[in-house]
């Protein structure tokens, strides 16, 4: 059965900004255009409906440190060109890591042998078109000395030592890249886009009495400058790790059983993304494997739940000028007032289901075809106050940090590990709880929403989302939410 699954590793900010042009307008080609052009013909010479060459080249950054030192830095490029056939529904694909001419020639050629027409030799002229820009680092990151980014890390071990006595562990990792990509097709069209993408993570672990263990974890991130970290500075990144780690030890059993949850904001979204999120992408829904299949209209979830999947969020982590497929991100409305109102399209899912793209087709690297994927999914806010949410609960969870999840498309079903709870009594915050997890069908979880807070708040720049075995960054965020009647997993009968 088709799954997918995020994790809390990156994600956005939300203001949009004027579309402009980016800086790659006035950058040489990754590629000669000619050279595209001649992929794109020995591609379309056994025929083909459509054809598409993938241009990527991505320098990485990796600083690790654990035990208060730097245990590894590494720096390394990843760099190919993959071509696509589509004729009649079928995909070939090849990829080539070998930039030499002849070997993208092969590539083509063996990309072309899926369609089987033997179409006459053709010319494919392309275009640049306008990309616009919802994030410009001004100083790419590949160009930040090393040593400034090994220094985030000594100050975020120092810091979070210093935090508590009971911090006895911290590791700490930065992760950033400078990828740029093309992307040309037979249609004509052919766009660049310079993509970075920073993350700065902290793990702690405390102890307390008897020996007992708790860890923390905070991070984030985005498509941001390296000037980033003066204003989410690795020592407020440690803080929080360690905040979390030590908050929750003494934590009691979790009651199993029927609750009323309360999320937080922010982080939380990703309860959004997974109970939702993947079952409106459009590979699920033309197969017919979602349960969200078939029901454009019909009611999906609370009044309160309006939905919207944003690929133009200024500097966000899952933020794209354009998608794998060289089409623009675009702000979808999902569900509205609990109506669904639309799908998350590739270019192939739409047009075998005759629709249009809704740029969100992505892929992990030029090795992977393009799928349907989400971009910054998150939550709209309602009218209520979130203390007065937490006061009209007598007896509950607060759910105030996720630590992963994953949902069967088929049927809805997720689970989710809630790594900081605390139980409501009262309408108060009460002792922190562990071994917690949510359990739920999405759209009866969704139409169980009762309040919806008027503090909404992304992510801090965590999320990596599974499916299909591409690794993708998202964003996602929502404010204070209710939801009634939630499963909750634990370890204690009430």
């Amino acid at each position: 059965m088709p799954r997918a699954s995020a994790s809390p590793r990156r994600a956005p900010t939300s203001q949009l900004v004027p579309p402009m042009m980016t800086r790659v307008a006035s950058a040489a080609p990754l590629l000669p255009q000619p050279l595209i052009e001649r992929l794109l013909a020995v591609a379309m010479e056994r025929g083909g409906d459509f054809a598409e060459v993938y241009v990527e080249r991505t320098l990485t950054t990796a600083v690790r440190l654990e035990e208060s030192r730097i245990k590894s830095a590494q720096v390394g490029l990843v760099q190919g060109v993959g071509v696509r056939v589509i004729s009649a529904g079928k995909v070939g694909y090849a990829f080539s890591d070998d930039w030499e001419e002849p070997a993208l020639l092969r590539a083509a050629s063996t990309a072309a042998m899926i369609a089987q027409g033997g179409g006459a030799e053709k010319s494919f002229p392309v275009r640049r078109a306008a990309v616009p820009s919802h994030y410009h680092v001004a100083t790419p990151l590949m160009d930040v000395d090393v040593a400034l980014k090994t220094a985030l890390l000594t100050r975020a071990d120092k810091a979070a030592r210093a935090f508590d006595a009971r911090v006895k562990q911290v590791n700490a990792a930065y992760v950033d890249q400078t990828r740029r990509i093309a992307v040309a097709n037979t249609h004509g069209r052919y766009t660049e886009d310079v993509q970075d993408l920073g993350r700065l993570s902290v793990t702690v672990v405390a102890q307390g009495k008897g020996g007992e263990q708790r860890t923390g974890m905070y991070g984030g991130g985005g498509r941001v400058p390296f000037s980033h970290w003066d204003t989410f500075p690795p020592e407020g990144v440690a803080r929080e790790a360690a905040r979390q780690a030590v908050a929750t030890l003494g934590a009691v059993e979790c009651v199993a059983g029927p609750q009323t949850v309360v999320l937080a904001p922010g982080w939380s979204g990703i309860l959004l993304h997974e109970a939702v999120g993947h079952g409106l992408e459009a590979d699920f829904i033309r197969k017919g494997t979602s349960l969200y299949a078939g029901k454009l209209g019909e009611k999906v979830a609370s009044d309160l739940v309006t939905v919207i999947d944003d690929g133009t969020v200024s500097s966000g982590r899952g933020s794209i000028n354009i998608d794998d497929e060289g089409n623009p991100g675009e702000r979808k409305v999902l569900i509205e007032n609990g109506i669904l109102k639309g799908y998350l399209y590739d270019s192939l899912n739409a047009q075998l289901m005759g629709q249009r793209s809704t740029g969100s087709g992505r892929r992990e690297s030029f090795k992977h075809l393009p799928l349907p994927r989400m971009t910054n999914t998150f939550l709209a806010p309602g009218d209520h106050a979130p203390e007065d949410i937490l006061k009209e609960v007598k007896r509950g969870l607060y759910c105030a940090t996720f630590g992963g999840g994953q949902v069967d498309i088929t049927n809805g079903n997720f689970v989710f590990e809630v790594s900081e709870a605390y139980q409501i009594e009262d309408g108060k915050l009460g002792r922190p709880v562990k071994g917690a997890t949510l359990i739920g069908v999405g759209p009866e979880a969704l139409k169980n929403v009762s309040r919806v807070g008027c503090d909404p708040m992304p992510d801090p720049g965590m999320g990596v989302c599974g499916k299909n075995g591409q690794s993708m960054p998202v964003g996602v965020g929502l404010p204070t939410v209710r939801i009634d009647n939630v499963t909750v997993g634990g370890t204690k009968v009430a």
